[in-house]
């Protein structure tokens, strides 16, 4: 009965866990360039009362045993890098990519972050940037008389001038991308860095025979969170914490009975 309530009570935490995640996908639903992340779990230990194909004879062997699980403990929470919806925006700065890849973001550190987030402004010297103020890397800066700002498909800036025809190019908008995109670290504002687990990034112009995305102008990609089939899974980890808990309930009765007996 010990077991079952430890088992049990691992299981309410690790339920626990599930809620927390599927609160916080849906909290995001409407964020842009946001990834949802499902929660992974795996079984404990097991203490063997009979070892599988131990010996139950001098030519027989004992066909399955008897082990007894210690409950579960979360695993990971990996992040779903599914292709979310794209949104029209008007705005001529905002890109979505599609397909694989991540906008190159520089923090006030200096450090280089990633985002599928590409929603951007202009700052007072023209460069772009994030909602933030972060620059966008490569850095492209644009005149305070530009008019017609485009972003190709291959992520040629360009732009045009009063009274002129011809495009003046801007800049260069390249994408990073990493041979395990799960393995990225979120650091929060719709930013990620590389880790040990991602690997190195690997930058390149968008839509280039090396597999990466292209990107469409005045877009942004939403949220890839499915409303419906969170509102699902939160619905399974409810069931199976009131299930859980109605093992601990059992476990005590049970307790309680056999505290009766020497009385």
């Amino acid at each position: 009965m010990i077991r079952a309530l430890n088992s049990a009570a691992s299981g309410m935490t690790a339920q626990q866990l599930n809620v927390d995640t599927i609160a916080n996908n849906l909290a995001n639903a409407n964020t842009a360039g946001f990834k949802m992340r499902r929660a992974q779990f795996e079984d404990l230990i097991y203490q063997s009362m009979v070892q599988p194909g131990a010996a139950a004879g001098q030519q027989t062997t004992v066909p399955s045993g008897l082990q007894l699980g210690l409950g579960t403990r979360a695993a990971s929470n990996e992040i779903i890098f599914s292709q979310g919806a794209f949104s029209a925006t008007g705005n001529p700065l905002d890109v979505a990519i599609q397909g694989k890849g991540f906008l190159q973001i520089q923090q006030p550190s200096g450090t280089l972050a990633y985002t599928r987030a590409g929603s951007f402004q202009l700052d007072r010297n023209g460069n772009v940037v994030d909602p933030n103020g972060n620059t966008l890397v490569p850095q492209i800066t644009i005149p305070a008389n530009a008019q017609n700002i485009t972003i190709a498909q291959d992520g040629t800036v360009s732009y045009t001038l009063a009274g002129q025809t011809a495009a003046q190019k801007a800049g260069q908008i390249q994408l990073a991308n990493f041979q395990n995109p799960g393995g990225l670290n979120s650091i929060g504002n719709n930013l990620y860095l590389p880790t040990d687990a991602s690997g190195d990034p690997q930058v390149a112009n968008p839509g280039g025979p090396e597999g990466l995305g292209t990107l469409a102008q005045a877009y942004t990609e939403q949220s890839n969170v499915d409303v419906v089939g969170a509102f699902v899974d939160l619905i399974q980890s409810q069931r199976a914490y009131e299930a859980n808990s109605r093992v601990v309930k059992a476990a005590d009765e049970m307790y309680q009975q056999v505290n009766q007996l020497t009385q």
